[in-house]
């Protein structure tokens, strides 16, 4: 990693992206959305990451396999309680 590589903070991820701070940190103990570096407590996200993971979630029709994420094993857990 360069000193050149630009990092975004949780507030400034949640705006790019339009959405809740919560739904990122949800997305963290999920192990879905864009990978994040963890330093001191504080939770950064890779420019290129974040590049990457929406290039992963691009769609061209509403039929498309991202359109409807499938449901994680978390989810599932959580239903049958």
């Amino acid at each position: 990693m360069t000193d050149s590589t630009k990092h975004l903070n949780q507030v400034e991820l949640s705006n790019r992206l339009g959405v809740a701070c919560r739904t990122l940190e949800r997305w963290r103990w999920q192990g879905v959305g864009p990978k994040f570096i963890k330093v001191g407590g504080r939770v950064k996200y890779r420019l290129a990451d974040v590049e990457e993971y929406e290039q992963s979630r691009l769609c061209q029709s509403t039929s498309d396999q991202y359109y409807f994420p499938p449901a994680t094993e978390i989810q599932k857990t959580a239903r049958r309680a």
